[in-house]
């Protein structure tokens, strides 16, 4: 969430970093008409109040002095008075619920740095690691080579589940598990996160954290029962809210997190994209990284985050590129954001595979996650950060799809073959 002082006092500057981002302005128009009633009553109330105050002191001279009736009189006034005051705050009350409400559904403003474009088309590649994969023969799709392989069955996921959802088995499904724990051995052993095993499930309020709620309803799964929790959309969710309402101490930061879990997304809107295989599903796995720092050291530590999702994909041997979002393209709670986008021959261009933001303050205001320089000084609100280290699917399908071989059995990269008893190509009769 912004600060409410901030946008009084640069609208302008608001204004137009809105704009850069694609937002409707009318909210804005909205705010300038809740903002300027709000000032009005406030300064109504305080002058009631004055004058209740001076009211009350003359009633008191009157009342000391005999002038019991005259008293009277004037305290009737004051009730009258008293109304009116009560009037006026609940008035405010409401208006100030409705700024809260307004100004959560304002997105986070873009860093300088960040290209201003209405979509993909401005985003900026900065840098290409490794060479796709020349092949001999025409290279098949990761949804073809499963198949045959035995290792992928989507057929069987939709009867069960429905579209969207899969089924890995045999050497697929031990692949997956060999990426997930490859991915969190490189994570905590090297970079120095420490893994976390958070619930699968959170309430309205942590959502609301990070930014899903109110906005975002649409793409969750939500249970049905009094209780209203959801099926997280990321592990950021409770990784970033594991700290909500504490101030930590200065020397405890940069506070560097890591995760497994499943994630649960409706990918409400993004019907007739990615219908084919393991792109955009409802449930997958991902391995995710978050930060908390200090203001001063966050973007040193988002390029941090960045090498070291990027790190991944360069033990695996998958060629990518990197990429800064544009205004128009970055998510609601990022203030910058990379992308990093893997190789896939079936389709001849890179993916995303990975989103590395810094939220700056904007999740730790609305989850009250601040922190103190020394001791007696004023909490400040700590810069969060979250990426993937990787999505896991697509890093299973990427291998699938870029170690593939002329008979159809694909190599396993050599880093992996530990956490696969030595295995080092899946055949059909593989297991």
């Amino acid at each position: 969430m912004l600060d409410l002082n901030y946008v009084r006092a640069n609208f302008d500057v608001v204004k137009q970093k809105l704009q850069e981002r694609g937002f409707p302005l009318q909210a804005l128009d909205r705010f300038t008409e809740l903002d300027s009633r709000r000032r009005s009553l406030v300064g109504a109330r305080d002058d009631m109040n004055a004058e209740r105050n001076r009211e009350s002191q003359d009633i008191g001279k009157l009342m000391k002095a005999g002038h019991k009736e005259e008293a009277e009189s004037r305290r009737a006034q004051v009730r009258s008075l008293g109304d009116r005051i009560s009037a006026a705050e609940t008035e405010l009350a409401s208006i100030e619920a409705e700024l809260e409400a307004l100004m959560a559904t304002l997105p986070n403003l873009s860093h300088s740095t960040v290209p201003v474009g209405t979509d993909e088309s401005a985003n900026l590649e900065i840098r290409r690691w490794g060479q796709p994969p020349h092949f001999e023969f025409e290279p098949m799709d990761h949804v073809e080579i499963g198949t045959r392989l035995g290792i992928l069955n989507l057929e069987d996921a939709a009867r069960i589940s429905g579209a969207r959802f899969s089924i890995l088995s045999g050497a697929g499904a031990r692949l997956e598990r060999a990426l997930i724990s490859f991915c969190l051995d490189l994570h905590t052993r090297k970079h120095g996160y420490l893994e976390v095993q958070p619930p699968y499930l959170v309430n309205a309020n942590t959502l609301y954290g990070t930014g899903q709620l109110p906005k975002f309803e649409g793409d969750l799964f939500k249970l049905q029962d009094e209780r209203g929790l959801y099926l997280i959309p990321t592990a950021e969710v409770p990784l970033a809210n594991l700290h909500g309402g504490q101030i930590l101490d200065a020397g405890q930061l940069p506070i560097k997190l890591t995760a497994f879990t499943p994630c649960f997304r409706s990918e409400a809107g993004s019907y007739g994209k990615d219908t084919r295989g393991l792109i955009r599903q409802h449930q997958f796995d991902k391995v995710e990284l978050v930060k908390l720092t200090t203001p001063e050291q966050s973007y040193e530590e988002l390029e941090a985050l960045t090498r070291d999702a990027e790190a991944v994909l360069e033990a695996l041997g998958l060629a990518y590129r990197t990429v800064v979002l544009s205004t128009g393209d970055m998510g609601f709670s990022a203030a910058k954001t990379y992308d990093i986008e893997v190789w896939l021959p079936s389709q001849n261009t890179y993916r995303e595979i990975s989103s590395c933001s810094n939220c700056e303050a904007f999740q730790a205001r609305r989850a009250q996650i601040r922190f103190r320089r020394e001791t007696k000084s004023r909490p400040e609100y700590v810069h969060t950060l979250n990426g993937s280290g990787l999505a896991i699917g697509r890093t299973w399908l990427a291998l699938l799809e870029n170690y593939q071989q002329r008979d159809g059995s694909v190599i396993i990269p050599e880093i992996l073959r530990p956490y696969m008893d030595g295995m080092e190509r899946i055949t059909p009769q593989s297991e």
